[in-house]
C-alpha cells in the first residue's frame, strides 16, 4: 500500500470492459511528511476519490481487483481509501 495525492484523472474514450464505470486516477506517491515519492501512478477508483485528495493505494493486483470489485481483471493499483488526517507519534 501507499499514500498518495490524486493530481488528475483519465478521460478514456475506451476502457477495458472490466475498467468500464470507474475513474482511473493520475496518483503522485507521498511520503509521510507529505513530500513526493517517486513518479506517478494510475489506479482505478474505488472510493469516489477527487482531485486533491490524499488517499490510500493498494498496489497489488488481487487487491486492486477485488477493492473495484473486479476479479481476474488487468487491474494493478486501486484508490481504496480517502485519508482525513496523518499523525505520526515519534
Amino acid at each position: 500500500m501507499l499514500i498518495g495525492k490524486v493530481i488528475c484523472d483519465i478521460v478514456a474514450t475506451q476502457k477495458a470492459p472490466s475498467h468500464e464505470e470507474r475513474k482511473i486516477l493520475v496518483v503522485q506517491p507521498l511520503n509521510l511528511d507529505g513530500t513526493d515519492r517517486g513518479e506517478v501512478v494510475l489506479a482505478l477508483d474505488a472510493v469516489d476519490a477527487g482531485v486533491g485528495d490524499r488517499v490510500l493505494v493498494v498496489t497489488e493486483g488481487w487487491s486492486a481487483m477485488t477493492s473495484v470489485e473486479r476479479p481476474q481483471s488487468p487491474i494493478d493499483m486501486a484508490v481504496v481509501g480517502v485519508i482525513d488526517s496523518i499523525t505520526l507519534d515519534r
